[in-house]
């Protein structure tokens, strides 16, 4: 059984609760944020392997800000940006991420860029 640490941030409780319970079914060991705690202090809490992160986090609250302070910090840990909207194609801060899936009820994309993620060699 994997002991890989996923971290999924996204407002919403379901979405966070639907990729705990998918991945968690494939092995994975999931950590969930509405991301609201700063995300350097998540990072440091629960040391993941990947990080799954919704790009509209509610209000005033981006994920593509929240990719920035990831990349200052942890540079090698690879970035899931996850969507409903195609428009952060146009932003440039989403360059900064490694994969990018669009929210569905199909998990199999997701899963599939997470083991992308986790067989990709780390950057020395």
């Amino acid at each position: 059984m994997s002991q890989n640490k996923i971290l999924v941030v996204d407002d919403e409780k379901h979405i966070r609760m639907l990729y705990q319970e998918e991945l968690e079914s494939e092995g994975y060991t999931v950590a969930t944020s509405n991301g609201e705690e700063h995300i350097l202090a998540v990072l440091e809490r629960e040391a993941p392997e990947v990080v799954i992160l919704d790009i509209k986090l509610g209000p005033g609250r981006s994920g593509l800000d929240l990719l920035q302070d990831i990349r200052s910090h942890s540079p090698s840990v690879p970035v899931i940006l996850s969507t409903a909207y195609d428009s952060f194609q146009h932003d440039l801060k989403s360059i900064a991420a490694d994969y990018y899936v669009v929210k569905s009820v199909d998990l199999s994309e997701l899963k599939s860029k997470v083991r992308l993620a986790l067989e990709r060699p780390v950057p020395s």
